[in-house]
């Protein structure tokens, strides 16, 4: 076994692991996949409930934290990323969502010529296998099943109902023809275990003889004068060099991919001599154009003991685990995000950019904090914003994280966004099918009404949603600040790619597990030399009330 391969890939995560299948799936190229992180093994990550877990624990989290953000009092706000094998879908909260339409389109219009929406569409058909999904919409076949939950709750129906009653469609599947409304959420879960991009990609491509998977730390990537030849990795604390006789294909993540191009010599060439790097090609796009969403947890006391606060306990945490560990049966089957909306925030705006994930509890993401007593919440998020920020090198030394500066909420529209999420919840949590639940509501809380007061309250509890994007940014090849080309090859030099959430010229509307796998999907059909898939003619539902109302 030489440590050489047709296609070496950085990173075993949504995109890697996608690219690792297709590459390899015909048998006629060798593949090697390089991963830090370890096995995914155990309950921890294959547990849909236990979804908090690995994202605090160093073994599976790369455990990034960004720089002290201005507009958040300072805050050092946390940036998890998977270090394991599956990478971030092996840690995140399986919510699966495509993303609108129109931000493919838009993607087409900054210069992404062939990502448009009829052109991604296919692509996401090919990887879904859809349990429930809007026929002729949706993919029955593919490697990662997506599914609903049991929603045996009441509260996700009154969810869904108060935003009917407050005057919001309602949508039979939002990854189907129409995203826009409230409806039920879906998640990557199957047979009861997640079922990340490890699960539906990476270990069936790893049972192939010519795709294997080398554990070692990537440091940068070889280059003879501009043509890259290989990978310099860290094994057991000796250096070596594992060699690609095709190309090199950069999967790391939207903070490492552009990472590692830098340690590499690729990038802003003022920062690469700050840093003592030889320049190898200088593209200022390089850590640029970092993206993320923000989200606040709009909470209120439950009147009746119907919620998750009753089995948030060490007994009843057993007891689910142990219907899981079994039977793969019960709560432990679910993230709990079983009910969803996507609502536009204002007329004229053509597509939604506000989005809810409800949860029948009033806890924190990390699991760490919950509100005293029965609870339920939302996770709002605008997602639109305008606010960039940027991933730079600490130092040349490769073990050093890289400078996280997301400037989140540096653009004034996003106050007023977040200002109107937080009174349009209110409205929807006021309407009718929620009086037999609707306790006190605990935050924002009755004393948050004024704009000073509803600002304070974001500036103190905003929170990432940790969907970073945009970092190595697919473009034109004549736009200076485009870092790949359409086919995802890095401009300026040659056997090089990227391909993962890095090469996003905007952010999608939604959680970005979707569109990542997606990215390796397309781009394995760029990196074979094959035609891309034909092109769907399926019109999306676009509201006809756009222009005048926001619902």
């Amino acid at each position: 076994m030489t440590n050489q391969a047709d296609f070496v890939i950085i990173g075993s995560g949504s995109a890697g692991s996608a690219m690792a299948y297709r590459l390899s799936e015909d048998g006629r190229h060798s593949v090697i996949v390089l991963e830090y992180g370890g096995s995914d093994a155990g309950p921890f990550v294959q547990m849909p409930a236990a979804l908090a877990y690995p994202m605090n624990m160093n073994r599976y989290n790369w455990g990034y934290l960004s720089e002290p953000e201005p507009f958040l009092n300072n805050r050092r706000m946390i940036a998890p990323r998977g270090k394991v094998i599956g990478g971030s879908s092996s840690i995140n909260g399986m919510v699966y969502v495509r993303g609108h339409a129109e931000d493919f389109n838009r993607w087409e219009e900054m210069g992404a010529r062939g990502w448009a929406y009829s052109d991604v569409l296919p692509y996401f058909k090919r990887m879904e296998n859809s349990h429930g999904g809007q026929d002729g919409w949706r993919g029955t076949d593919g490697p990662l099943h997506v599914r609903r939950g049991e929603i045996r709750n009441p509260l996700y129906r009154a969810f869904i109902e108060a935003g009917r009653q407050a005057g919001f469609p309602v949508t039979e599947d939002y990854n189907g023809q129409q995203q826009e409304g409230f409806g039920l959420m879906e998640q990557t879960s199957h047979n009861g275990v997640r079922w990340s991009a490890a699960n539906a990609y990476l270990k069936p491509a790893l049972k192939r003889l010519n795709c294997r998977l080398i554990r070692c730390y990537a440091k940068r990537v070889v280059m003879e004068g501009t043509r890259a030849v290989g990978v310099e990795v860290e094994i057991g604390g000796k250096l070596e060099v594992i060699r690609a006789n095709r190309e090199v294909i950069v999967a790391a993540s939207a903070f490492n991919s552009p990472k590692i191009l830098l340690l590499s010599g690729i990038g802003p060439a003022e920062h690469l001599k700050a840093m003592g790097i030889p320049v190898v090609a200088d593209r200022p796009g390089v850590g640029q154009n970092l993206q993320d969403h923000l989200e606040y947890y709009h909470q209120f006391h439950s009147t009746k003991p119907i919620t998750l606060h009753s089995k948030n306990n060490w007994f009843w945490m057993g007891v689910v685990g142990a219907q899981w560990l079994f039977f793969k049966k019960g709560l432990g089957t679910s993230n709990q995000f079983e009910a969803a909306a996507f609502i536009r925030s204002a007329p004229g705006i053509k597509w939604p950019d506000i989005q809810y994930h409800f949860l029948p509890i009033a806890i924190s993401y990390d699991g760490k904090s919950a509100a005293g007593g029965h609870g339920f919440q939302a996770h709002v998020g605008y997602n639109m914003s305008k606010s960039r920020g940027s991933v730079t090198l600490r130092s040349p030394d490769f073990k050093d994280d890289p400078v996280l500066r997301f400037n989140y909420m540096s653009d004034p529209e996003d106050w007023v966004k977040f200002r109107h999420a937080i009174r349009v919840t209110r409205e929807i949590f006021s309407q009718k099918a929620f009086d037999p639940y609707r306790g006190e509501e605990i935050q924002p809380g009755r004393n948050a009404q004024t704009d000073e007061e509803l600002d304070a309250f974001l500036r103190e509890h905003l929170e990432g949603a940790y969907h970073p994007c945009g970092t190595c940014k697919m473009g034109a090849v004549n736009n200076p600040m485009a870092v790949v080309d359409p086919e995802t090859r890095v401009i300026g030099v040659e056997g090089l790619r990227v391909a993962d959430s890095s090469i996003f010229p905007h952010v999608t509307y939604g959680n970005l597990n979707g569109p990542s796998i997606m990215t390796g999907e397309k781009a394995s059909d760029h990196i074979l030399g094959r035609q891309p898939l034909p092109r769907s003619n399926q019109e999306p539902w676009i509201n006809p009330n756009w222009q005048v109302s926001d619902r």
